[in-house]
């Protein structure tokens, strides 16, 4: 947290994201999971899995609730590193950067700036 500039981050070492195009929707899988609405694939019951969260919205509701909000991962298995900023509570978006990455280390960071006045608040105390 970056008190300063109100800045959050999270990052993680895990498997990390496909940098792939989705085949049905035709736009890479960072931008799906973190850009658009009612993509998840945990909506059936009767699978058992193990996942982190319930129906993608997490992520997508701090995106929705962010004024910048900023994916990057490294995918280690295509050696591709992306980023991607969305803005205006994901109403705005720039196209993702792909860069060749030869780390081998999957890893994952979001950055975002809450919308503070949504919360009806100036900043984080």
């Amino acid at each position: 947290i970056d008190k300063e500039s109100g800045m959050i981050s999270v990052w993680n070492n895990g498997k990390g994201i496909p940098v792939v195009r989705h085949k049905e929707y035709d736009i890479y899988i960072p931008e799906l999971i973190f850009g658009h609405l009612l993509t998840s694939s945990n909506y059936n019951d009767k699978i058992k899995r193990t996942v982190g969260g319930r129906n993608g919205y997490g992520a997508k509701l701090t995106n929705i609730f962010s004024k910048k909000f900023i994916v990057e991962t490294v995918d280690s298995e295509n050696h591709l590193r992306y980023k991607q900023v969305f803005y205006d509570n994901m109403f705005k978006y720039d196209k993702p950067t792909i860069n060749s990455c030869k780390n081998g280390t999957s890893w994952t960071r979001i950055t975002f700036l809450p919308d503070y006045n949504r919360f009806h608040m100036e900043r984080l105390s």
